[in-house]
């Protein structure tokens, strides 16, 4: 029953994205696309609303005392956060900060249904404390407790503090108060305004996407308007090609302030999802190989195998955070080798959320990447050390 809810869940998803980008032209999809647009008008006003009862200070944000950088983006995933995140975590420790990484952890395991209703009949505030995804010293917790990017971020940050709650100012708090944290950062936190303070915003654009299809959501993938990018410190212009010219006249109409960088998702090398084996990315050039993702854009994914020299024979694409079954990684398995792959590569993102299987007949690896500052680079250090020394 509830591999069928899953299941079902997943086709609205798809039906959805569907009718957004504008693949499905049925009369069904029409209809949909109508209702949708009034939806995102509706919640244009309440965005507006919200952003004036902060702004009068009807609604009180709350200061905790220290260093706050809230990464996020405009549009809803897709624009290449995690790795983001990770180098200004690892930037931020290496200058001397003691960072802690605070997640809402979305697709994570719930608290009990039942407590969460207790709260609200009593009106009463959740006083479970934060998860804690690493402790600065150890991974604590797995993928489905902990979410897939909070688990990635502590898998490669060994030595940052990992938390996950939907309260980020009880998060914070918690990371102050138990772990002596100086600097919280705050991952898909553009639109958290709980926490204000000295707070540093951070904004990603996606070159390919930059506002989606220009409509808020439901209709379209916008989470604010884009003259909300006026709000921003720094904005990150990810997976650039070097054809940024009006995009960055764009972004400077709307905010002449901010420093404006643009990275790109650079592959390091790959890694065996069961057995940790690495090697180099050489092993992709000219080798049958194929992809299976669960990502907002697996296009960029692919892409950049064959960039790297891989023939890619086969692809599998679920939705973003799909959790795979042992079922679905074997079919993935016998359906490669029958269009005769030598090998499977999936991303770090996805590998996370891998069940253990019975029975490995092709590797499978991951591509681990980082982040690489193409332009930009002296912008970003600056950034790193107003934070520093604010």
């Amino acid at each position: 029953m509830r591999e069928q809810f899953r299941v079902w869940i997943e086709s609205l998803y798809t039906f959805g994205l569907e009718v957004i980008s504008g693949e499905r032209r049925d009369a069904k999809a029409a209809f949909t696309r109508g209702i949708l647009f009034g939806s995102s008008k509706l919640y244009h006003v309440l965005v507006n609303i919200h952003r004036w009862l902060i702004n009068v200070r009807i609604l009180r944000d709350k200061t905790l005392g220290v260093q706050v950088i809230a990464i996020g983006n405009l549009t809803v995933g897709g624009t290449g956060k995690t790795p983001v995140v990770e180098k200004f975590a690892r930037e931020l420790r290496d200058a001397g900060r003691n960072v802690a990484i605070l997640s809402r952890g979305y697709r994570s395991k719930p608290a009990p249904l039942h407590q969460l209703l207790l709260n609200k009949i009593l009106l009463r505030e959740d006083q479970t404390p934060p998860r804690v995804v690493s402790d600065g010293k150890s991974l604590l917790l797995d993928s489905e407790m902990a979410g897939d990017e909070p688990y990635m971020l502590a898998s490669n940050l060994k030595d940052v503090v990992v938390l996950v709650d939907k309260d980020r100012v009880k998060s914070g708090l918690y990371a102050i108060e138990k772990f002596g944290c100086d600097t919280l950062l705050l991952d898909d936190g553009f639109q958290y305004w709980n926490l204000r303070g000295r707070r540093h915003d951070v904004v990603l654009v996606d070159r390919q996407q930059p506002f989606g299809n220009e409509h808020l959501l439901p209709r379209g993938t916008l989470r604010e308007p884009p003259s909300h990018l006026a709000r921003a410190h720094t904005i990150f212009i990810t997976k650039s090609d070097g054809q940024t010219a009006e995009l960055r006249q764009r972004i400077a109409r709307l905010n002449p302030e901010a420093a404006i960088i643009e990275c790109v998702h650079h592959p390091l090398y790959l890694e065996d999802v069961f057995t940790g084996e690495r090697t180099g990315l050489d092993f992709l050039d000219g080798r049958k190989v194929a992809s299976l993702s669960g990502i907002a854009q697996p296009e960029s994914f692919e892409h950049s195998l064959k960039k790297l020299g891989a023939e890619l024979v086969y692809s599998k694409r679920f939705v973003d955070h799909h959790r795979f079954t042992q079922q679905e990684i074997l079919n993935a398995i016998n359906r490669s080798k029958k269009r005769q792959a030598g090998t499977i590569i999936t991303t770090q993102k996805d590998a996370v959320r891998f069940p253990k299987i019975d029975r490995r007949d092709l590797p499978i690896y991951f591509m681990r990447v980082e982040i690489q500052i193409v332009s930009g680079a002296n912008d970003f250090q600056d950034c790193v050390r107003k934070i520093c020394f604010k």
